[in-house]
């Protein structure tokens, strides 16, 4: 038993080195970029000087860059909303109608996933221009919109149970058309899953480079403005940007997080 206690105790141990080494790995260089936001000197390099929030200051001074962060708001925000009522209803449809190629128009629904967001920039840079269609922030948000909507599509999806289409089919006795069940009865039900879903697109269109890069011209995204300012080289200002898009982007996972959990704590309690 001690023996046992012993090879126990060490793959515990070994587990845990991994663990932190992990770890280390992953948010090594993300504890850099903010560290030296906070550099009191023009070049973000040992040794530290500091700290100081002038840089924050002058990001949120920098009227290119506020802007910039304006536009992926807006796209982002625009686009989430849209990629997830379409999922919604494309969830609820497969859901909830026995139709006899199903499975396929799940799998097309899925496709974009696998693809490269390269392609998928370049295919709509294409069919843009056959269209006549600018590059645009409206460019930009339909593409987000593609490779958004498959992600929102599978999350309502997998929340649409059984306990679900009993109310719904409850309702329908009752007199309810199938607007109201919708509208009225299901959506209600799934709202911690649909701001879930919503909240997720707009972490990935928020951070999204690629399409928005090849979709856009002279309004741009955030993500576009400091890759363009990063060809003249690293500056803590630049650190001070990439600190505060990270820190929104973790502001918003957490509020998905709280959101998955008030969802699982419902259904548990229903």
């Amino acid at each position: 038993m001690r023996a046992q206690a012993k090879v126990i105790r060490w793959t515990d141990g070994v587990a845990l080195l991994y663990f932190a080494l992990a770890l280390l790995f992953i948010f090594l260089p993300v504890g850099s970029l903010i560290l030296f936001a906070f550099q009191d000197g023009l070049a973000p390099v040992p040794p530290f000087k500091g700290p100081t929030l002038q840089w924050f200051d002058k990001v949120l001074h920098n009227r290119r860059l506020m802007e910039a962060l304006w536009n992926s708001v807006l796209v982002g925000g625009v686009s989430s909303l849209v990629a997830t009522f379409l999922g919604f209803l494309a969830a609820f449809s497969l859901a909830r109608r026995d139709w006899r190629f199903a499975r396929g128009a799940q799998l097309l629904l899925m496709a974009p996933i696998t693809v490269s967001y390269l392609i998928i920039g370049m295919g709509l840079q294409i069919t843009f221009n056959m269209m006549g269609v600018d590059r645009s922030l409206l460019a930009v948000g339909i593409g987000h919109v593609v490779i958004n909507l498959p992600l929102c599509f599978a999350i309502v999806y997998s929340q649409l149970g059984e306990h679900q289409a009993n109310i719904e089919r409850a309702a329908r006795d009752l007199g309810a058309k199938e607007w109201q069940v919708v509208a009225l009865i299901t959506a209600p039900m799934l709202w911690p899953t649909l701001l879930a879903a919503y909240f997720i697109a707009f972490t990935l269109s928020w951070d999204e480079f690629v399409i928005a890069f090849l979709l856009s011209r002279f309004d741009v995204t955030l993500p576009v403005v400091i890759w363009g300012l990063l060809r003249s080289g690293l500056s803590p200002e630049l650190n001070a940007a990439g600190t505060l898009v990270f820190a929104i982007s973790v502001a918003i996972v957490l509020a998905v997080e709280l959101l998955l959990w008030r969802g699982r704590k419902a259904v548990a309690n229903g």
